[in-house]
């Protein structure tokens, strides 16, 4: 598992920074957008960006903070750090013809599996915990305050979200020996999900729904994550780690 650790160490790294990058940035602007917000309300394209904004407009910096944290950076990066951690755990072994020398190890195929899923799990969500920790001192430096327990909720309910994509692509590794397609699919279907949220007629089809401004604004306003929405997304990761683990099981090299 050391090995395998080391492996995944430098991409979550870079991918933590870029999340780091790109709420510091954020934040520091966010005195000049409050000081435009009712422009940029006038000039933006579509319905449901500017509803995000009128929103901002009247909850204040949590709106944004929410819309800029976990709406855009952890949902853009982290559907893409989804796919590239989970999609060569075996159908990387498989492309570069050392599936077989790996599952010559004297250790059994589900605690194989489990230490890949497990690995890239963390590499994935680890950097979305630890860059939130860090937005109540960065509010600090422009005279604004969220709540710490609020964003860690927060947190939680997006690794969630994540974690499906995430654990989606694993099984699908499990069954190929071709990583790149099976990477570029479901990130063309991640764009495609990604851009219909912003048409309001087909807004409710995309499973961005599950993971927007109006999902992180209830949980800072409620103090708790929503059970209807993270339960069933619990299940689906469970279901499909299971799935995974079948499946790697009946797999001949």
């Amino acid at each position: 598992m050391e090995r395998t650790l080391r492996s995944y160490l430098v991409p979550s790294l870079l991918y933590m920074l870029l999340l780091e990058a790109m709420i510091a940035a954020a934040i520091l602007y966010w005195p000049d957008f409050e000081e435009n917000i009712d422009t940029y309300g006038d000039i933006l394209p579509f319905e449901s960006v500017r509803k995000m904004v009128e929103s901002i407009s009247d909850t204040g910096v949590a709106a944004y903070v929410n819309l800029q944290h976990f709406y855009k950076a952890c949902n853009v990066l982290g559907t893409a750090a989804a796919v590239f951690f989970a999609v060569g755990a075996v159908a990387g072994e498989a492309n570069r013809g050392t599936l077989e020398l790996w599952l010559s190890r004297p250790i059994s195929r589900a605690r194989m599996l489990l230490e890949r899923y497990v690995t890239g799990a963390l590499a994935m969500t680890v950097p979305i915990f630890l860059t939130t920790a860090t937005i109540p001192w960065l509010l600090e430096q422009v005279g604004e305050e969220m709540s710490f327990s609020g964003l860690m909720l927060s947190s939680v309910h997006e690794s969630l979200f994540l974690m499906v994509l995430y654990s989606l692509a694993f099984c699908l590794s499990t069954v190929t020996s071709r990583p790149m397609p099976v990477a570029l699919g479901l990130l063309f279907v991640t764009i495609f999900q990604f851009s219909i949220y912003l048409v309001m007629e087909w807004t409710h089809y995309s499973w961005f729904r599950l993971a927007d401004l109006d999902d992180f604004q209830t949980i800072l306003r409620t103090g708790s994550l929503d059970a209807s929405i993270c339960v069933p997304l619990a299940v689906a990761n469970l279901a499909l780690l299971f799935a995974s683990l079948y499946l790697f099981h009946r797999r001949v090299p």
